[in-house]
């Protein structure tokens, strides 16, 4: 097969690493990758939203399977201008339709999907700008701390926490006002969830659907959960309070009926689903919805998987997926971003990267790199994810941390505490 694989960060690298090795691939594409993808497969200078020039280097290159790694192309519908075209109708794209996607792209569509269907989850109502007395009125019912949540794509910066009422307002007019451009002309206000999130991933093909490893990621740039939040700082898998009992109240309460709630709306859907948990006393509620792999959660989920990914993505495209089997390596995987100084505020690009021939043990995936010349630098804020196997979290931990200390760019920042929390 000829696969072709959407994004250019550390999601993709690792997804690409695993589809590299599969039996069945001919030729692996990434659209348009970066330094690490370029290791495993051949880039392409192509955007992952350029649809038209997607189409025609599929056409061109006798692709057989789309894997879609970003949520932007899914929420703007790549499933369905492939379903909707007589010459690219028979290639499967892995991802939702853009009616699924929606469980991402929007806060509030998500929001009813969960009440529609019994699915746990925090109290909550959406407002406009016209709406915004009533908002008031609705956060004054509610106890502190106060969560607002743009309702569309807000690169991950779209949610605020806040303890005081009169910034919570403030702030919520802000929002409705533009603060995150259209992404939050609505605003879901949503009451406070108190406990320990984990992110618990599924593949379906519509109708069966099968558990990935469970990962606990950590968004804040400080150690001990504080600063800024980032795209991530690092994951840990698996997590050690998302036990049997515990995954069986997310299975029940939450997997089978988002599966068959997404049957029952006719929402076409063949892909991830990322759920975000929190463990609210030992009952699972759902935070949010995404509606593809997270990343840095990619980077420790993926490498726990020992089955063939591509036997079970065609399986996601046939239908046929309940009956490949899933395997699961036992170890521990941890990872460590190592990230640009000034990161997630503004950072420099363009730092030389050196070392990444000294690391020893641990899977690089990168994330913001491009190749120059003979050299690697860095083309973002997340730079490359340090990934490891250990029989323990400590022993996986130590890895990360040893190899971390030997990759250098000018700026090179990384947390020291991943997996703190986590006995």
């Amino acid at each position: 097969m000829n696969i072709l694989l959407l994004g250019n960060g550390g999601r993709e690298n690792a997804l690409g690493w695993k589809i590299a090795q599969s039996k069945s691939v001919k030729k692996l594409y990434i659209a348009p990758g970066n330094a690490g993808t370029d290791l495993i497969g051949e880039n392409v200078n192509i955007s992952a939203v350029d649809f038209i020039a997607i189409k025609e280097f599929v056409l061109k290159n006798d692709v057989d399977m789309v894997v879609v790694g970003p949520e932007e192309p899914l929420v703007r519908g790549i499933y369905d201008f492939f379903r909707d075209d007589e010459k690219l109708k028979s290639i499967p794209v892995i991802g939702p339709s853009k009616e699924g996607a929606r469980l991402e792209g929007s806060k509030d569509f998500a929001k009813r999907f969960m009440q529609r269907h019994n699915i746990p989850t925090a109290r909550y109502q959406s407002f406009t700008l016209d709406e915004l007395n009533d908002a008031y009125k609705f956060l004054e019912q509610l106890n502190a701390p106060y969560v607002l949540k743009a309702d569309g794509l807000a690169a991950g910066k779209g949610v605020l926490i806040i303890h005081d009422i009169e910034e919570a307002k403030k702030e919520l007019k802000g929002m409705l006002d533009g603060m995150f451009g259209e992404a939050s002309r609505t605003v879901v206000i949503e009451e406070f969830l108190s406990g320990i999130e984990c992110s618990v991933f599924v593949l379906t093909d519509g109708n069966s659907y099968k558990i990935l490893p469970v990962a606990k990621d950590y968004k804040r740039i400080g150690e001990g959960d504080t600063g800024l939040n980032t795209g991530g700082m690092g994951a840990v898998s698996p997590v050690s309070f998302a036990d049997g009992v515990f995954m069986d109240k997310v299975e029940k309460r939450i997997v089978i009926p988002t599966v068959e709630g997404l049957k029952k709306d006719n929402i076409d859907y063949k892909g991830f689903i990322f759920l975000g948990l929190i463990n609210v006393g030992g009952e699972p509620m759902v935070i949010e919805y995404n509606v593809r792999m997270g990343d840095p959660e990619t980077e420790v989920v993926i490498p726990r998987i020992k089955s063939d990914l591509v036997d079970l993505l065609n399986g996601v495209a046939k239908g046929t997926l309940a009956t490949i089997n899933l395997e699961i390596d036992s170890r521990y995987c941890t990872t460590v971003m190592l990230v640009s100084g000034g990161y997630p505020g503004n950072y420099q690009k363009g730092k030389t990267i050196t070392g990444l021939d000294n690391v020893n043990g641990s899977l690089l995936f990168h994330a913001g790199t491009k190749t120059d010349g003979n050299s690697v630098t860095t083309n973002g804020g997340r730079v490359i994810a340090v990934s490891s196997y250990g029989e323990t979290k400590s022993e996986a931990l130590h890895l990360s941390y040893k190899n971390a200390s030997v990759i250098e760019f000018d700026g090179k920042y990384y947390r020291k505490d991943i997996g703190f929390d986590l006995n």
